[in-house]
């Protein structure tokens, strides 16, 4: 499959980001960005997508997690997008769905060049723990922007805004999992204009 991996370095006058990712990993992860509850989301992400991902991040979070959360948003996209390097053999499309507790989330991810983003996901607390709920879905555009994917993110039901949460981190590490693997019988890119 050849060294599907990537290392992205992000610093401004907000944030200062490290991350590594290996597609073609086990699910091990060393996450730090000082806000606990995405470190868990990425975690488990990682660990449900058989990613191995490093992340070492600080931000002004005297300000707020907004920064961080986004730009960390930023630089994994950047880094999916250059780990796919060329595309040839990849399945392209993943989708799963996934139940955690009484929520269900399902994700389903196109890596076509083409981001968008569509997020429906009655996520009515305004926070989990100190973490602000809204920063999920900037998260995801930022991701969707930078790896170029069309991403629809859809929470069929749920009470529990941390299960709902946890929910599509998890579908989303399945989901991209079956989007980036090989496929032989996949000739160049699986497109009919012979590119993305």
């Amino acid at each position: 499959m050849g060294n599907r991996t990537a290392e992205i370095k992000r610093t401004t006058k907000e944030t200062d980001i490290s991350l590594e990712f290996n597609i073609d990993g086990t699910g091990s992860s060393e996450i730090s960005t000082g806000v606990g509850f995405l470190d868990h989301m990425l975690t488990l992400f990682s660990r449900h997508g058989f990613f191995d991902l490093k992340i070492e991040a600080t931000g002004d979070l005297e300000v707020d997690y907004h920064h961080t959360v986004e730009d960390i948003g930023i630089c994994l996209g950047d880094a999916i997008i250059k780990a796919c390097g060329d595309k040839v053999g990849i399945r392209r499309f993943g989708d799963c769905t996934i139940p955690m507790c009484e929520s269900l989330a399902t994700v389903v991810i196109d890596l076509c060049d083409r981001p968008f983003l569509v997020f429906n996901a009655a996520l009515e607390k305004p926070k989990v723990g100190t973490f602000d709920v809204e920063l999920v879905e900037e998260f995801f555009h930022a991701l969707s922007n930078h790896s170029g994917a069309t991403l629809h993110i859809n929470v069929a039901y749920g009470s529990n805004t941390h299960h709902m949460i946890e929910a599509i981190f998890k579908a989303l590490g399945r989901a991209l999992d079956q989007a980036t693997s090989k496929d032989e019988r996949i000739q160049g890119v699986l497109s009919t204009k012979g590119r993305f």
